[in-house]
């Protein structure tokens, strides 16, 4: 995380002290990083330079207007799971033509949504739901672009919440079910068949099982083509995980270098083919994106010692950030101003009412109350995640871009929280 770094014995967010930060927006606050941001965008779209190529964000990873307009200004498309997520792109400035519709329940309404903001294309997850779109688009005298998300049943190697690839996940259609499936989208009127997509899971930290994927879709696209049905992209989805700092954690894929070796294994394929056109390839990055922008800033309100574990308290909790109680997932967290002398361990926790409140375990930290820890590479999958449990407000976000601050969500108050209440007359 380049762009956090320490300067006069404290934390700062590019050239903002996230001390000062606390102080004028108070905590938990969601810290997020332009620069960061940017770069790691960039990182994508450099790769992809000189190519039929476009980087759909994946939206559910952080859903922050701000950030969407500054992808959507960087020429970023999206990757959306909701007719909420379109809205969100729709008000950010994205444009709705750059919009892939993923999930495996899209309801009719959203179906209808998304039709009339002209989006670029549905990921189609079964047969139910090919017959649903066909049958809205013509009520609707349109035609629905399509992509099937087909299940590889590639091994991700991922924790089992987050691996999609499988055979046992519901997401997508069956590999071995994939013809069939093209076949019947194909003979459907309302439906125009665009592409295929796969997405296998997320935080990799190797790519082999990606280019496994890719290996199987390019089978199928081959097999299509002899039957006449001839796809005009490819999106191999995303999924490139980000480094946590857990001892002994392997490095993240080196993103141009993933892409890199995705593309020459397509060069190869469309050399080897005889393919006229080259295939429009698709990403939808979430995490790489994302992930390594921001911290969640708390503050410590009691430092409580225990017969078998000591425990700071903290004022942000599970409803702010759920990795932890949802994956066990490891999370650094540093003291914005590190203190001298011995250090003791500490189990990270939060107020909320539950033994699964916790944000980090067995940590080694030199703390009094009032200080303030900043728990790193919170980016992605934080406030998108969150929620009002214990009748908590969410937490502020802001973006630092160099030494400016920008307030981008207001925290949450609770009078926010009960509005849409009523009382029975």
């Amino acid at each position: 995380m380049s762009h956090f770094t320490h300067h006069h014995g404290q934390l700062h967010a590019e050239g903002a002290a996230l001390a000062a930060i606390a102080q004028q927006y108070g905590t938990p606050t969601y810290v997020y990083s332009k620069a960061a941001l940017l770069g790691n965008f960039d990182a994508y779209a450099d790769a992809c330079a000189g190519r039929e190529a476009l980087v759909c964000y994946a939206m559910k990873a952080n859903s922050n207007l701000a950030i969407l307009d500054l992808l959507a200004r960087r020429g970023a498309g999206f990757d959306i799971v909701s007719g909420g997520e379109l809205l969100r792109v729709v008000a950010a400035g994205g444009d709705p033509r750059k919009v892939i519709f993923s999930g495996v329940g899209k309801s009719e309404a959203e179906m209808r949504l998304a039709l009339s903001h002209d989006i670029l294309c549905f990921n189609v997850e079964s047969i139910p739901e090919l017959h649903r779109l066909n049958r809205v688009a013509g009520e609707m005298g349109i035609t629905a672009p399509v992509s099937l998300r087909v299940n590889p049943n590639v091994d991700a190697k991922t924790h089992p919440y987050i691996a999609t690839g499988l055979k046992a996940n519901k997401f997508g259609v069956a590999f071995d079910d994939a013809l069939a499936t093209y076949r019947a989208a194909a003979a459907l009127p309302h439906l125009r068949l665009e592409g295929i997509d796969c997405h296998i899971g997320s935080q990799l930290l190797d790519d082999a099982p990606l280019l496994e994927a890719l290996d199987k879709l390019i089978e199928l696209i081959d097999t299509l083509g002899a039957e006449g049905i001839v796809l005009r992209h490819l999106d191999i989805g995303g999924g490139i995980g980000i480094n946590y700092g857990e001892a002994g954690e392997a490095p993240p894929v080196a993103v141009g270098d993933y892409l890199g070796r995705l593309f020459a294994r397509i060069d190869a394929w469309r050399a080897a083919s005889h393919a006229g056109a080259p295939i429009k390839v698709v990403f939808e990055p979430g995490r790489s994106i994302v992930g390594d922008t921001g911290v969640l800033l708390t503050r410590v309100e009691y430092l409580k010692p225990g017969a078998e574990k000591n425990f700071c308290v903290v004022d942000a909790a599970m409803n702010d950030l759920m990795r932890p109680a949802l994956y066990q997932a490891w999370m650094d967290v540093q003291p914005v101003r590190p203190r001298a002398g011995a250090a003791l361990v500490y189990d990270v926790v939060g107020p909320v009412c539950e033994s699964g409140d916790w944000l980090a375990r067995g940590r080694a930290l030199a703390v009094q109350e009032g200080d303030l820890l900043a728990v790193m590479a919170a980016g992605a999958y934080g406030l998108t995640m969150s929620s009002n449990y214990n009748t908590r407000g969410r937490a502020a976000e802001v973006i630092v871009d160099g030494a400016a601050v920008h307030l981008v969500r207001q925290r949450e108050q609770p009078a926010d929280l009960f509005a849409l209440e009523s009382l029975i007359k």
